[in-house]
């Protein structure tokens, strides 16, 4: 009752009157959006706050320098621990074929895994040739047909880069073309920027509004071109593909954000834009079916009556118009969505400004469950129903907050994140996500990972000495299942493409892989230092049962002249599970292991960092 008493408490900021139009509104003229903007540039507004540097100290350092197609690789398994089924994330490391690709430091590897061996091939920049890469950033990498898509950010020339690559059958590489979005930096310490739908490389990008030359936050496109410091940039659509933040104070819009989509199997890249204004917290999410952009004051600035006002908007990828709804809090990041049929399910809290750099780390209040009939969905000059909200129990502490849906379930809790691993019990909620009591589970753990396990669910998390897997079976009612302790250790990659769990045919059963560091660390550690090795257990009959660790060889390593992107801020270790083999990857080691009487053993090995016996 709590939340909706807070709910309707609060200022609404937009009309309560049924809308009158099922869409948002566009402007018609780039005179109209020219008038719109030179308003924005009139209002006066207070210096905007710096932003705060990650949660543990002593890496601000690296920050500042730093129509739906079919898809030809539907039969190719996914290595990827996606989200969504048929919505594949950027990573870094995919399959073509029988050749493996890894993204790591700036460079591109591919590593032939034809006949069950395990043999470097070829590696490339993964910038344009030529191009002094220093405080660049290349994150994410997909791959579509025989093209290889690199996804970055650049400090030194200002925007988000989309890099092509052909890859062989050989497992060749070669430099195809590459293309500069305007846009400000895109990372989220939990979220990825890019998905790719079919043939459809969907991403999204934010603009931060200089009023001085706000025409510059509108998205626009450039060609990397040989020997000079890139091409014109031109405007991706016009006016009429910028929609209306309807309903908002002028002074509450402060970003520009933009969902691209381009065919990144066409000979030319060709893109297309849809912009919205709002202000400048975000978190969005990728179905099947359509993009969600939530939208929320940055850093908790106040709305009326002392609370932020935030817009939802959805972003059909059939390309119809996109809609709007406002709405209350903020989800913590992309997972804390769910598109279900007709109805959008949102685990939201009171006090969050969305994903952006490491604002899913700082996020406190009540915790609700919003239910959002699709057709709620519209002009944006309506609120969600209160009705639609309903109060979650709220857990009690400052640390991390991770959530998942899971079946008919969603489930949340806290843990130590970025942070070095801490004592202390910890409760899962388990909340129905159709309405019924809230299960409260004493895990006697940190929640850092929640993932999808068969039916039910696996909850990693640590404490200060070791580290914990929690089975929480829901076929009947949540509740807690076995649970197995790895000691002094913790998880080396806290991004949800760290774990990955390989089911058996159907039953509730199958293999898990996730990387892990000795002794225990802060999960900052992540980002300059590899995982130690990459642990595996079996689950089955409801019990879990560890088969060992395929295990690196740091004592080998070489320097490898890197040149750019030289912290690992999205992870640098994977369990690998493709075709009936087990694989571990952890820097430039790939390792191979079998089971063997419940246990792994290493089987091959391979290394390949720049030079290294090559």
């Amino acid at each position: 009752m709590f939340f909706r008493a807070f709910i309707a408490a609060l200022a609404v900021s937009f009309l309560t009157a049924p809308s009158v139009a099922s869409t948002l509104t566009h402007f018609r003229s780039e005179a109209e959006l020219d008038a719109y903007l030179k308003r924005l540039h009139a209002i006066v507004r207070p210096e905007p706050p710096a932003p705060p540097p990650p949660a543990v100290g002593g890496f601000e350092a690296v920050v500042t320098t730093a129509a739906k197609a079919p898809n030809a690789d539907a039969a190719q398994p996914s290595i990827t621990n996606n989200q969504e089924a048929n919505v594949d994330e950027g990573d870094i490391v995919k399959m073509h074929g029988d050749t493996m690709v890894v993204l790591r430091r700036g460079r591109l590897f591919t590593v032939s895994l034809a006949g069950g061996a395990m043999r470097p091939i070829d590696r490339i920049d993964a910038y344009p040739p030529g191009v002094d890469a220093n405080g660049d950033w290349y994150d994410e990498m997909l791959v579509s047909g025989d093209l290889i898509v690199v996804i970055g950010y650049s400090y030194a020339r200002g925007g988000t880069e989309i890099n092509r690559f052909h890859i062989g059958r050989d497992g060749h590489l070669s430099f195809v073309d590459a293309h500069q979005l305007r846009s400000n930096d895109y990372y989220s310490s939990r979220n990825y920027a890019s998905r790719l739908v079919g043939h459809t490389l969907i991403l999204y990008t934010p603009r931060y509004i200089d009023f001085g030359t706000p025409r510059l936050a509108l998205p626009a496109l450039r060609r990397w071109v040989r020997n000079r410091d890139g091409g014109t940039f031109e405007r991706i659509g016009t006016a009429r593909e910028v929609y209306l933040p309807p309903g908002l104070p002028d002074e509450q819009i402060d970003a520009i954000h933009t969902v691209v989509s381009c065919d990144v199997t066409a000979p030319d890249l060709r893109c297309k834009a849809t912009s919205v204004l709002g202000p400048d917290g975000r978190t969005f999410y990728v179905s099947e079916h359509a993009v969600y952009v939530w939208l929320t004051p940055y850093w908790f600035e106040r709305g009326a009556n002392g609370r932020p006002s935030s817009l939802l908007y959805r972003l059909p990828l059939d390309g119809s118009a996109p809609q709007a709804v406002g709405v209350r809090g903020a989800p913590v990041d992309q997972f804390s969505f769910r598109e279900d049929g007709a109805l959008l399910h949102v685990l939201i809290r009171s006090e969050t400004s969305g994903d952006a750099m490491w604002s899913s780390t700082r996020q406190e209040g009540v915790v609700g469950l919003l239910n959002l009939p699709l057709t709620s969905f519209g002009d944006g000059m309506h609120e969600a129903d209160r009705h639609a909200y309903r109060t979650l129990p709220s857990p009690q502490g400052g640390r991390d907050f991770h959530d998942r849906f899971v079946g008919d379930y969603v489930l949340y809790g806290i843990g130590n994140g970025w942070g070095a691993p801490k004592e202390g019990a910890e409760t899962l909620y388990a909340a129905p996500v159709r309405g019924g009591e809230v299960a409260e589970l004493a895990l006697g753990h940190g929640v850092d990972r929640i993932e999808v396990m068969g039916t039910g669910a696996v909850v990693v998390g640590g404490d200060d000495r070791n580290l914990y897997f929690s089975a929480v079976p829901l076929k009947d009612r949540p509740s807690l299942g076995d649970r197995y302790v790895l000691e002094g250790a913790a998880q080396s990659e806290t991004r949800s493409h760290g774990f990955f769990f390989s089911p058996d045919a159907g039953a509730d059963s199958g293999l898990i892989g996730l990387p892990i560091a000795r002794p225990g660390r802060a999960g900052a550690r992540q980002l300059i230092e590899n995982a130690a090795a990459v642990m595996f257990l079996r689950y089955q009959g409801g019990r879990f049962r560890g088969l060992g660790e395929l295990g690196s060889r740091p004592q080998d390593a070489v320097p490898d002249d890197c040149a750019a992107s030289c912290v690992d801020w999205y992870g640098n270790a994977r369990p690998i599970f493709l075709r009936g083999r087990i694989l571990a990857l952890m820097g430039y080691e790939l390792v191979e292991g079998a089971i063997d009487a419940d246990a792994i053993r290493e089987t091959a090995r391979t290394d390949f960092t720049p030079g290294k016996g090559r």
